[in-house]
């Protein structure tokens, strides 16, 4: 990721940090929609997930210009989800979920360049992070 990109990350987030209890929403919303099998792994009443799931992107979004300060913290994430039941393979249908979500949220501001900033940013971090839950060689599928 460049300093554009991350700057149009953070920027984006900041307009969906007023409406982040209906982003969060939509986003699980359209997640069981396009994964309904991962739906399983999730609380009945997903009020806390709702929170957790806006805090961790609130401090992932603010740590994107010192990347190795987030990194620890995703790497714990990511070996959590693995005793969840998460699959390498479900990091792309998060994402997507996660991409549509902004697209909603964000409306007209949701240009080729925010998706693009937060298509690298998503990309950097779930690599990462299967790299970290399952080894090397998944990442790179």
């Amino acid at each position: 990721m460049n300093s554009t990109q991350v700057r149009l990350v953070q920027e984006s987030f900041a307009k969906v940090v007023p409406i982040s209890e209906q982003a969060a929403l939509l986003f699980y919303d359209r997640l069981f929609e396009i994964a309904p099998v991962v739906k399983a792994m999730f609380p009945a009443d997903m009020t806390e997930q709702r929170k957790k799931l806006m805090m961790m992107l609130a401090a992932v979004v603010n740590g994107l210009g010192n990347l190795e300060s987030i990194l620890p913290a995703a790497s714990a994430l990511a070996k959590r989800h693995v005793g969840y039941g998460a699959k390498a393979e479900h990091y792309p249908v998060v994402g997507a979920a996660l991409l549509w979500t902004l697209e909603k949220g964000l409306g007209a501001a949701w240009t080729n360049e925010v998706a693009d900033a937060w298509t690298a940013a998503y990309g950097t971090l779930s690599g990462y992070m299967i790299s970290e839950a399952y080894g090397s060689a998944q990442a790179a599928e």
